[in-house]
């Protein structure tokens, strides 16, 4: 009888650990590639074995139906942040997505619209329809008998661990706390954020401001000491002729500075903005403090600001004005007025905006813009401006 408790396997209590872990890994693996970035946002292909693995591996251990997934997601991206998202915690709160965001995504999964505008180019085949769709409940129910016959009373727990995981860390960490707390390598239009710079608890995941950057990317990391164990799995996979990667977000690479900006620069300049802004604002950042520092020796004659200014110019710098939240520009244009050195930064960071905006402007236009701004960036007086320009002359997609 207490064979039949133990299961079929018998393993000390941290080997029920390691094995729960495992499973759970294995699940997070399955939607970040397979859910995630093949489905959601096409940016690699999968050769069927994987694929269906993958799939199989989701209806057992999540229940969840890959056209819904792929929809609701899809929406959050082109919605975000605004009364439409499906689970953003800047509209509806930390606690109420963190805590309900699985009866947020069963909530969505009913909205007929968004299956239908966001649901495009999923499985359609017999297998889906007639099984991973219509009796989606009967994967956990396997799971739950698998778990059981193999690990007995061990395989209660580990059954239940691996049902909220996904509701946990997805649901909850990466749609909540990634549009709540952390860091930004890049001021993109929402409040999306990376979470750490280790993705290897939740693959990758946790990268979430630079995925929303970047969307379509097959990498989630960014910057060198990032690190997404998704990534590592999908290179794995193409080496062995599973997966081939069809998009990652493009590269710049620096050269020596051209006698004047070309188109080559004009390209590289739109397709990697958020990155351009954010060197942009590094670049700046000495001489951002410098000055600061010279306004406070002035205190006397300033204003009391009532924040950071240093943290706060870091920031602006990077994002676009349209991006600045209202109650912010007057802070920055308090700060602005009180320094020509300050006012000169922000005002040609802001002038780079025009570059990549939508406009009726053409190639020709947009690189004479360009040309012009690189002239006066390097008879601006500001050594960092000239030597941002002389950088940015030399630059081009890797």
């Amino acid at each position: 009888m207490l064979s039949w408790l133990n299961g079929l396997i018998d393993l000390p209590w941290w080997g029920y650990i390691l094995v729960a872990l495992g499973l759970t890994h294995i699940t997070i693996a399955s939607v970040t590639i397979f859910l995630h970035r093949h489905q959601a946002h096409r940016a690699l292909d999968l050769h069927p074995i994987p694929s269906h693995f993958f799939r199989f591996w989701l209806w057992l251990t999540t229940g969840m139906v890959t056209k819904e997934w792929a929809a609701i997601h899809r929406k959050h991206h082109a919605r975000c942040e605004t009364p439409e998202d499906p689970h953003s915690p800047q509209v509806l709160g930390l606690k109420k997505v963190f805590f309900e965001g699985s009866e947020l995504y069963r909530a969505e999964a009913k909205n007929a619209e968004t299956m239908e505008k966001f649901g495009h180019g999923t499985p359609d085949d017999w297998l889906e329809r007639n099984l991973y769709t219509k009796h989606s409940v009967w994967g956990v129910v396997t799971m739950a008998v698998i778990d059981g016959l193999l690990f007995g009373a061990n395989g209660v727990w580990i059954w239940a661990v691996q049902m909220i995981w996904i509701p946990v860390t997805a649901a909850g960490i990466i749609n909540g706390v990634g549009h709540y707390w952390g860091y930004r390598n890049f001021e993109c239009e929402d409040a999306s954020t990376n979470i750490v710079p280790w993705g290897i608890l939740i693959g990758g995941e946790e990268l979430h401001n630079n995925h929303h950057t970047f969307g379509t990317s097959a990498k989630l990391s960014n910057k060198w000491w990032e690190f997404d164990i998704g990534w590592l799995y999908i290179r794995t996979m193409e080496v062995l002729g599973l997966a081939k990667v069809r998009r990652v977000a493009p590269a710049v690479r620096a050269g020596s500075p051209k006698a004047q900006a070309d188109f080559d620069t004009l390209h590289a300049v739109i397709a990697n903005r958020y990155e351009i802004a954010a060197t942009y604002a590094r670049h700046l950042k000495t001489t951002v403090a410098s000055e600061l520092e010279r306004l406070r020796e002035r205190a006397p004659h300033l204003p009391n600001f009532d924040f950071n200014p240093q943290r706060a110019m870091k920031r602006w710098l990077k994002q676009d004005r349209k991006d600045t939240p209202e109650q912010e520009r007057a802070r920055l244009d308090a700060l602005l007025a009180e320094s020509r050195v300050l006012d000169t930064v922000y005002k040609m960071r802001q002038e780079l905006t025009a570059l990549w905006e939508r406009s009726s402007s053409s190639k020709e236009q947009l690189l004479k813009q360009l040309q012009d701004w690189c002239a006066r960036a390097e008879a601006s007086g500001i050594d960092a401006l000239r030597e941002f320009s002389l950088r940015l002359r030399g630059v081009a997609l890797a």
